[in-house]
């Protein structure tokens, strides 16, 4: 598959940000995470693990977005389709990149309405102190953005939704070789290093979440590191990962049965993916994530409001989780181009719960299943 995006990708991007911003007389938005900036330049890199840099990206009303980066970074943002590239030495403990940015912000938005984006899941990846000095500096009001940066995200392009299903590909192809590297006396620990080699010689880019778990009957949790206690027989196995093909995840995961798995185990597994087919038979446009959660929870726990893990499902894309949230409040209507996992969990036993989950994209119909769909029957490992 080809790597990056066409230039009309990001300027269908720019256009449909535009409009919105028009609709709420916004001079500029001014973006500086990861996911937003990339979302409007294509500027992927590992180099955000590094916290000592602010990076900013402004959006204006009319023409391209302008990047105000430290220089490390310019050579590699010029690779991109923006070509108006400003930047300092970083980092700079007296001024780092402050006065380039609200100069460049003055010169955009003069006294208009700068969007910020502040609603959930939102952050400002800036030193507080810098963000005082940097309002001050300039001219124009900050406001919230409207959830426009929001919105873009959550539904996604033709070639967006490629990548997506290409990493669940890869996943599908590393969670089809575990009985290679799991079995009787083998470490969790091992398991999850084995695992991640197996998504890269798949073709993962990188494996920025892995977790799971493994107990008679289930598990304890669905977030715990791996320790190094090794699988025994009678053991479920459940291995979740988040894996990167070219800047987009997957997100899902498998049970998988060490020996012959108990009637529990083997009923659990059965429930959770009739929860799953009940959330994708109607999952289309105009239902909403409430609906959703609501044909999961009535099988999984017979509609009694889910279970501490709090949603069965969320959306997926650029970030391993984003936008809307598989619980009984959100009432996000879904529509065509939305991907989102489906995840219904289930209490085995005391302290022993089972999940499932599979990757979707909402179509004009109903939706597709990006995942490879696991059926009722668990695999087993002897």
């Amino acid at each position: 598959m080809n790597r990056g995006f066409a230039q009309t990708e990001y300027e269908t991007r720019l256009a449909r940000a535009q409009k919105m911003m028009a609709a709420h007389d916004l001079s500029a938005l001014l973006l500086t995470t990861e996911a937003e900036i990339r979302y409007f330049t294509g500027f992927l890199t590992r180099f955000w693990e590094s916290p000592s840099r602010p990076w900013y990206l402004v959006v204006p009303a009319f023409g391209k977005p302008i990047a105000v980066i430290p220089s490390i970074g310019a050579a590699l943002m010029a690779q991109t389709w923006i070509t108006d590239i400003r930047s300092w030495r970083a980092p700079d403990p007296v001024d780092d990149g402050v006065s380039l940015l609200a100069d460049t912000l003055n010169e955009v938005a003069g006294v208009g309405r700068i969007g910020v984006p502040s609603g959930r899941e939102s952050y400002l990846r800036v030193p507080q102190a810098d963000w005082g000095w940097i309002k001050s500096a300039t001219a124009g009001e900050f406001v919230p953005d409207h959830g426009i940066t929001a919105r873009l995200h959550a539904v996604k392009s033709d070639a967006e939704i490629a990548k997506v299903e290409t990493a669940c590909a890869i996943a599908g192809r590393a969670f089809a070789r575990v009985p290679e590297i799991a079995g009787q006396g083998v470490a969790l620990s091992t398991v999850f290093r084995d695992f991640q080699r197996l998504l890269l010689q798949e073709g993962a880019d990188w494996v920025p979440y892995l977790a799971g778990g493994a107990d008679r009957d289930g598990y304890g949790d669905v977030i715990s590191p791996a320790g190094d206690i090794p699988l025994a027989n009678g053991d479920v196995l459940m291995l979740d990962t988040g894996a990167v093909f070219d800047g987009y995840f997957c997100d899902f995961d498998r049970n998988f049965a060490i020996g012959p798995p108990s009637d529990i185990a083997r009923s659990a597994h059965a429930r959770l993916t009739e929860a799953v087919d009940a959330a994708a038979e109607i999952a289309r446009p105009g239902a909403t994530a409430a609906q959703l959660f609501c044909a999961m929870d009535q099988i999984v726990t017979n509609g009694a409001g889910g279970s501490d893990a709090g949603r069965l499902g969320h959306g997926l894309g650029m970030q391993l989780t984003e936008g809307l949230s598989l619980i009984l409040g959100d009432h996000t209507p879904l529509v065509p181009g939305m991907i989102l996992t489906l995840e219904p969990g289930i209490e085995t036993a005391e302290g022993r719960i089972m999940v499932h989950e599979e990757d979707v994209v909402i179509t004009q119909t109903g939706c597709r299943f990006l995942s490879p769909r696991a059926g009722p029957e668990m695999t087993v490992i002897t």
